[in-house]
């Protein structure tokens, strides 16, 4: 099973909590980056510290949730081992994770629904990269 990196700034809170209740119900093992509390936070604190886990290869995958899912997503992406991907339905998810080998899924907790998380992130972390011609477009990502 994965090991999943998960974090969140403040608009994601509620959202995060749940999800990590999900990942120890279907047997996943994570480390939670915060934040911990509804109390207002910036979301580098916690993208970057994700970010750099899954880069760093400590985690397989992340999770970071916030309002939109553009903070956190912004910031993963600095890093050069990161493909996070805005996710707001199972379809994208699963494309993200066949098409571009996304390893961090972020999730605008502000419009969608928590049950809609749920099933994304179950989506994004069961789906596997196709490689093929993806592979190429892939490989010319980084700068």
């Amino acid at each position: 099973m994965k090991n999943i990196a998960i974090g969140s700034d403040h608009a994601g809170f509620e959202y995060k909590e749940a999800l990590r209740q999900w990942l120890e119900e279907n047997g996943y093992s994570y480390k939670d980056f915060g934040t911990y509390s509804t109390a207002s936070a910036d979301y580098p604190d916690f993208a970057h510290p994700v970010a750099s886990a899954v880069e760093n290869k400590e985690f397989d995958m992340g999770i970071l949730v916030c309002g939109s899912a553009n903070g956190v997503a912004i910031t993963a992406n600095k890093h050069q081992g990161i493909r996070a991907a805005i996710c707001w339905t199972e379809e994208l998810a699963g494309l993200a994770r066949q098409h571009n080998d996304a390893n961090i899924v972020c999730i605008p907790a502000r419009f969608i629904s928590l049950d809609d998380a749920k099933k994304i992130s179950d989506k994004f972390l069961s789906e596997k990269f196709e490689g093929g011609r993806h592979a190429n477009r892939v490989s010319k990502i980084s700068c």
